[in-house]
């Protein structure tokens, strides 16, 4: 079974615009059978108004797909933590995760966010950013897959450091309270020795993913807590728009079991 996972930037090349169709075609490219995406716009006029997860799931031909707000409104403009409560239509942004098999339950996760703006000290002489730190989400999917019952948590955690770390702390604590095996699997704005550290998951993939014309690091990730999966092979392909490198895993299971652990 494929999974993956792609910062998209709303499906955007770095200095240029929104491309629906290119969009598209990356999505068929990746081919997932399980595509976790983040930095998804909703109906935002940056992105043609169109619903980017809805194109994707077109694209891949996924029979259950599930969007959830990180915010209402456009990030970089006038916006506020979405609720959840949002009319159709709204204006959003946040993750997605999609599936080619169906999905038995869906649940929604706030992640603890920073209740203020600070100042975010940058390397460098006097280079200090004042931060209004966006609300986080995760969405989490129950899956019954070739590899069997599957439940995999998709989010965009904070780009602010320690901060991060105790939302992938928090997240983790309510997977582990939800059926096994379990994915993780998403921008977590960390490396890699620092998500193992502070999620206690194992890594199906490592490879560079950020920025993408010339990556040096992983922020990009798929963490599991079950000893059966195993990755027969991973890629990390330049896409021609977004700023992130998707992270492309081929996972296999030695047994079948939708037994909770």
């Amino acid at each position: 079974m494929r999974i993956a996972t792609f910062n998209i930037l709303h499906g955007r090349t770095v200095g240029n615009g929104v491309d629906i169709d290119r969009l598209a075609d990356c999505v068929r490219r990746i081919d997932a059978d399980i595509l976790a995406l983040q930095e998804v716009d909703h109906v935002q006029e940056r992105s043609g108004m169109a619903d980017l997860t809805a194109v994707a799931a077109e694209a891949m031909g996924a029979t259950s797909h599930r969007f959830v707000a990180a915010i209402s409104g456009t990030p970089g403009a006038t916006w506020m933590a979405a609720t959840g409560d949002e009319q159709p239509g709204t204006a959003a942004y946040g993750v997605a995760l999609l599936s080619r098999h169906p999905a038995a339950s869906w649940q929604v996760v706030r992640l603890p966010r920073i209740p203020m703006r600070f100042p975010m000290y940058l390397p460098g002489p006097r280079r200090v950013m004042v931060v209004d730190e966006e609300p986080r989400a995760a969405v989490i999917g129950r899956f019954d897959t070739p590899i069997g019952v599957v439940t995999v948590a998709n989010t965009h955690l904070s780009f602010v450091p320690g901060w991060n770390r105790r939302q992938l702390r928090s997240l983790v604590r309510d997977l582990r309270g939800m059926p096994g095996p379990r994915l993780l699997v998403g921008d977590l704005n960390m490396t890699e020795g620092s998500v193992a550290r502070w999620s206690g998951m194992r890594a199906l993939a490592t490879a560079p993913t950020f920025p993408a014309h010339e990556p040096n690091r992983q922020l990009d990730h798929v963490l599991t807590d079950d000893p059966r999966f195993v990755a027969a092979g991973c890629t990390a392909p330049l896409m021609p728009f977004s700023d992130h490198r998707p992270l492309i895993v081929d996972v296999l299971s030695p047994s079948r079991s939708s037994t909770s652990r």
